[in-house]
């Protein structure tokens, strides 16, 4: 924990926990952090992909499920819920989120 505290705070700018669901995830997560390392670098700043999802496809929460989210938002990766492999399929899903919301707001 403490290596992933450190390299978290080696990157640029301020760090944003980003999960789907964050709700469960990130309070996880937080609980290790304080537990082992005695701080979290994200603060309480933590971003759901599902209300991402809800509010680029204007659409009620409940209804922003990955079947209902356009199929170019993700990758090839293999759904096996092994969390590292987890971890890399929501990061792409993330990206491709953002690249999508910017392109569509001309940034």
């Amino acid at each position: 924990m403490r290596a992933y505290v450190d390299w978290i705070k080696s990157l640029k700018g301020k760090p944003v926990f980003v999960a789907y669901p964050a709700g469960f995830d990130f309070l996880f997560v937080y609980w290790y952090l304080i537990r082992f390392v005695g701080e979290s670098p994200f603060s309480h700043s933590a971003l759901d992909m599902k209300s991402y999802a809800m509010a680029m496809l204007k659409t009620e929460y409940r209804e922003s499920t990955k079947r209902n989210m356009p199929k170019q938002w993700f990758d090839t990766f293999p759904h096996t819920h092994v969390a590292l492999d987890d971890a890399i399929e929501q990061g792409a899903l993330f990206c491709n989120m953002l690249r999508a919301n910017h392109a569509e707001i001309g940034t």
